[in-house]
């Protein structure tokens, strides 16, 4: 890809322009960078409420009608549903299981299972499986 930088000397002349063959996932996180919506997702830790930048975030898992987001080392609450964190979240972030979402970004290795399950292990050294519904759009989505 050929990228193109002119500085300019006012901030009202600013602007980007992508052109691409057609709508990527790297094409809508640019897009997402560029207007300043990739940012963050407001979730709960001790009572407190919390602005978590997405970038941390290795998967999300709903438990009893409640949605946790697991980053490296840490657990938050989370006031949304998977379906609502699907939409807001997009870019790198796919459903794995009816109870899960991860971070593409976050998968170290995938290794297929003899059920037709995939087992995806993250940077963090947990184990995510990936169900068989979702098998083929995670793979995808991964160029695998």
């Amino acid at each position: 890809m050929h990228v193109d930088y002119e500085q300019v000397d006012d901030s009202s002349k600013e602007y980007a322009v992508i052109k691409a063959t057609e709508m990527t996932e790297n094409v809508k996180s640019a897009i997402d960078l560029l207007m300043g919506t990739s940012g963050c997702l407001p979730v709960i830790k001790e009572g407190s409420n919390i602005l978590l930048n997405k970038t941390r975030i290795y998967y999300i898992e709903s438990v009893d009608k409640k949605t946790f987001v697991y980053t490296k080392d840490e657990c938050f609450e989370c006031k949304y549903r998977l379906y609502e964190l699907e939409e807001m979240l997009g870019g790198y972030f796919a459903r794995c299981a009816k109870a899960f979402i991860v971070n593409l970004r976050k998968i170290k290795s995938i290794n297929s299972d003899l059920s037709g399950r995939m087992e995806s292990v993250l940077l963090n050294d947990e184990k995510i499986i990936i169900a068989r519904s979702y098998v083929k759009e995670i793979k995808r989505r991964l160029d695998i």
